[in-house]
């Protein structure tokens, strides 16, 4: 069975070297939707996937992150970078060009890190990402699946270069949340929330 929870952010970018011009050479910004598609063979003892509660602690914070922030390339021009930092107390950098795609590769990989490092106590078995679709526009989005989230085709992402201002990491509810995440630190859901 697979199911799906829908988060909304807010957010700032530079697609280089794409086609659209006003896309390539300009800060522009999207109301960005994301899916999350779990699966399961198992239902938990509440008779679910995986509660959509749980999916409002580590991964919403994650995908929080990039609201009202400026994204960034760590490959485009090292002086735009300083200055959106210099100017913006919250931006991710990442290790792609922040496209539709990208997010959707990136957000995977987030969010299958937060899976695998969950410790689940309500009877949740065989819980994994089915994929994640951004939706970058009422009319366009970009669905990424495991291959995808890995393909050395499409650039590689390590999660250890995607880097998080310390305003966003001192606004999730553990601020030690991606240290965590990087060093494959168990974290237990909660009995209740």
């Amino acid at each position: 069975m697979i199911i799906r929870k829908l988060f909304k952010f807010e957010n700032a970018h530079i697609v280089r070297n794409c086609s659209t011009m006003r896309c390539s050479e300009n800060i522009h910004g999207h109301s960005y939707k994301v899916e999350v598609l779990l699966e399961s063979n198992y239902l938990d003892h509440g008779q679910m996937v995986y509660d959509f509660g749980l999916t409002k602690r580590y991964i919403k914070e994650l995908i929080d992150a990039f609201d009202h922030s400026i994204t960034l390339w760590s490959g485009d021009d090292p002086d735009y970078i300083a200055a959106m930092k210099n100017h913006s107390t919250r931006w991710v950098e990442l290790p792609v060009s922040p496209s539709a795609e990208q997010f959707a590769r990136v957000i995977y990989l987030l969010t299958e890190r937060v899976l695998e490092c969950t410790g689940m106590v309500n009877g949740e078995r065989n819980v994994v990402l089915h994929s994640i679709i951004v939706h970058e526009t009422d009319t366009g989005y970009a669905q990424g699946f495991k291959e995808d989230a890995y393909s050395e085709l499409m650039g590689r992402i390590a999660l250890e270069d995607i880097c998080f201002s310390e305003q966003v990491q001192n606004e999730w509810s553990d601020p030690e949340l991606w240290g965590k995440l990087l060093s494959k630190v168990l974290i237990l859901n909660p009995k209740k929330i």
